[in-house]
């Protein structure tokens, strides 16, 4: 995966530094070699600057004048409060984009790319969904607001391209877990509240109560193979289109398989309730990795059943902060 784009040191602000995907790209260049001689990275959090404030995202820029940015930051949360406050997710995120955007172009940033979300595809699609039906219908209508706002991206990127010549771009990852995640077991990623729950119920010799039947399937991606893929787009992805970042169709597993592999992860030998009045969502995302491949061949993702043992691994290591 040796870079072709042969350019001076990089300066990198990555926002959104400090979330779940933003620690994987930082363990990744500092402990997996992903940072080369002569190259910055700065990771934000929410306490370096309110990006939706145009002022303060201008302030952080020219403090660090980055040359490549990573955008991750995003407002997020819950499906519920998603359901209830749409507009806020909407007006924000928007906000956030386009200040990001818009200063990277006033400073003369060379490479931005930004995190979309697979809740950006349309509800009612054909499988496997790939690249090139982001805008091929309504998403979903329970976080229409969020994903409305993440598929602008796509859009801003083609019309930065097109006015600009700008190499804007963007990655889709699908389920995404590991350590620093949310493990809230309200609001919490599905993985993730899962654990929690598992480890909680062992702990309380109770049963573990998971929401719906357990058949909806889903893509997980481990977050330390993601950090590598959006580092490997940094420096060498050079369309302006997006791309999905998953593992294969072939390795979408069920929920309940998933619950398998967390119980034999904690040691769990107690007993779970599938509780089928609760919704199950969508029954499948299908995404297809078929251009990741034709990029990356070859590229390692982390055995799903190790990837689980390590993350449930971190979390007890971290449950004192890692559970709220």
């Amino acid at each position: 995966m040796g870079s072709e784009i042969k350019v001076g040191p990089m300066r990198v602000l990555v926002t959104g530094g400090s979330g779940l995907v933003g620690k994987a790209i930082e363990h990744v260049v500092q402990q997996e070699g992903g940072k080369l001689e002569g190259e910055e990275w700065i990771f934000l959090s929410s306490k370096d600057a309110n990006l939706v404030d145009v002022g303060q995202t201008r302030a952080v820029f020219e403090k660090y004048r980055p040359t490549h940015v990573i955008h991750l930051a995003a407002k997020v949360g819950g499906l519920f409060l998603h359901m209830r406050e749409n507009l806020h997710f909407l007006r924000d995120n928007l906000k956030i984009n386009d200040n990001v955007l818009q200063t990277a172009h006033e400073m003369g940033v060379t490479r931005v790319v930004s995190c979309l979300s697979s809740c950006i595809f349309p509800d009612k699609t054909t499988y496997p969904i790939d690249e090139t039906m982001i805008h091929n219908g309504s998403p979903h209508s329970s976080n229409f607001g969020y994903s409305h706002a993440k598929r602008m991206i796509d859009v801003q990127n083609r019309a930065y391209f097109q006015q600009y010549g700008h190499h804007y771009t963007a990655v889709i990852p699908t389920n995404v877990f590991g350590p620093y995640d949310n493990f809230n077991i309200e609001n919490g990623h599905v993985l993730s509240a899962l654990m929690n729950k598992t480890y909680k119920a062992k702990k309380e010799g109770t049963a573990v109560n998971v929401c719906g039947s357990g058949a909806p399937r889903r893509q997980f991606i481990y977050s330390l193979d993601l950090g590598r893929l959006i580092i490997w787009a940094l420096r060498e992805y050079k369309e302006i289109e997006p791309i999905i970042l998953s593992v294969g169709e072939e390795e979408e597993i069920s929920i309940k398989e998933a619950m398998d592999l967390i119980t034999k992860a904690l040691d769990f030998k107690g007993k779970i309730h599938y509780d089928t009045t609760m919704s199950d969502g969508q029954m499948k995302k299908t995404a297809s990795n078929a251009k990741l491949r034709r990029y990356l061949p070859d590229f390692p993702f982390t055995p799903l059943e190790e990837a689980i043992k390590m993350t449930c691994d971190w979390f007890i290591a971290n449950y004192d902060i890692a559970r709220t």
